[in-house]
């Protein structure tokens, strides 16, 4: 039975009990309001509000939240990169009570003092999308293996552009975060290439925003106007590149990849401004979260290790010898809804 359920029915109990024995009700009013103290609240930290990405994954949290019967409490960080505002946010949410709280983090290693608090203090704790630094600081990891999803990216690009020779940009999230790294290095692995190789023209911080992510693609164009292939850390990234390749003209000689596999990520694949994108599914893990929270609260029981939620690669080019979904498939199942 949901929590909130067990709630009402215990004040319809008083109530009916209030009708025949008033100093009996009074006591059953006691019982019924700390049964409903009890309430249990699960915790939502995410690094933002704005990315499309985190809206989507507050959103699942609270439909699963709502259907569990419990308390959802979501906050984030001003910025992607704040890290400061998450670790008060988790403090708050140990004052409040949370029997659980759900964080992707904005420094991987960050927020490693929050989390042992929250955790001593009973609290479980799951990281999503974003692993700690130690992985083990938290009680569990449900997220894309985002490692793998940038060598799909990279290996992608790599046999998209045949034997031309590359001249690679690399448009980066924030520095810190395990998300960034792995991405990254991945995308290097699937291309073929090592960090610190000739053909890499430049790199920008992007943040994942699209205004950084056409102020840094317009900036290494201004470089190196030979780019003809664009990493970036996520689709708003991606949708910044495509806007100053436009404005240089180049938009058709560049190949622009990216990961996350939202709806409007996914459009801009169908409609030719991205090549190709990497679904992950953040819908997958809020929902994923909460249960593992409500199931603590009620067992006991905690999970443990790492849960790849999965990806798939997006596009209506296929590569011969990568397995691809169409621009149809990510219309229907973008971000996991």
């Amino acid at each position: 039975m949901p929590f909130h359920r067990m709630c009402v029915s215990a004040r319809s109990n008083v109530f009916k009990a209030g009708i025949s024995v008033l100093g009996l009700s009074f006591g059953l009013a006691l019982s019924a309001g700390a049964a409903c103290a009890q309430e249990v609240i699960v915790g939502l930290v995410t690094k933002t509000e704005v990315n499309p990405f985190f809206v989507k994954m507050r959103q699942a949290a609270e439909a699963r939240a709502k259907e569990k019967g419990l308390k959802l409490i979501a906050r984030a960080g001003k910025f992607d990169g704040d890290n400061e505002g998450q670790v008060a946010a988790i403090e708050d949410l140990i004052s409040a009570g949370a029997k659980g709280i759900l964080v992707t983090p904005n420094n991987s290693s960050g927020m490693l003092d929050i989390i042992k608090k929250a955790r001593e203090a009973g609290v479980l704790v799951i990281a999503l999308d974003t692993a700690t630094d130690p992985a083990e600081a938290v009680d569990a990891t449900f997220a894309t293996d985002n490692f793998e999803a940038g060598v799909q990216q990279g290996a992608y690009a790599r046999k998209a552009m045949g034997d031309k020779k590359a001249v690679v940009a690399m448009l980066d999230g924030t520095p810190g975060g395990t998300v960034d790294t792995f991405r990254h290095d991945g995308y290097l692995k699937g291309f073929g290439i090592a960090e610190g190789d000739p053909s890499i023209a430049g790199a920008a911080i992007t943040n994942g925003a699209q205004d950084k992510g056409q102020v840094g693609m317009e900036n290494l164009l201004s470089k190196n106007g030979d780019i003809n292939a664009v990493y970036t850390i996520n689709e708003p990234a991606a949708a910044g590149a495509y806007a100053a390749l436009k404005s240089f003209g180049k938009e058709s000689d560049v190949m622009l990849t990216s990961i996350d596999g939202g709806c409007a990520g996914v459009r801009d694949v169908k409609d030719g401004k991205i090549a190709a994108t990497v679904m992950q599914f953040p819908y997958k893990m809020a929902s994923m979260g909460v249960d593992a929270v409500a199931d603590y609260a009620t067992s006991g029981k905690k999970p443990s290790g790492f849960v790849n939620t999965g990806s798939f690669l997006i596009t209506d080019k296929p590569a011969e010898g990568l397995e691809s979904k169409d621009t149809a498939w990510g219309l229907e199942n973008c971000w996991g809804d």
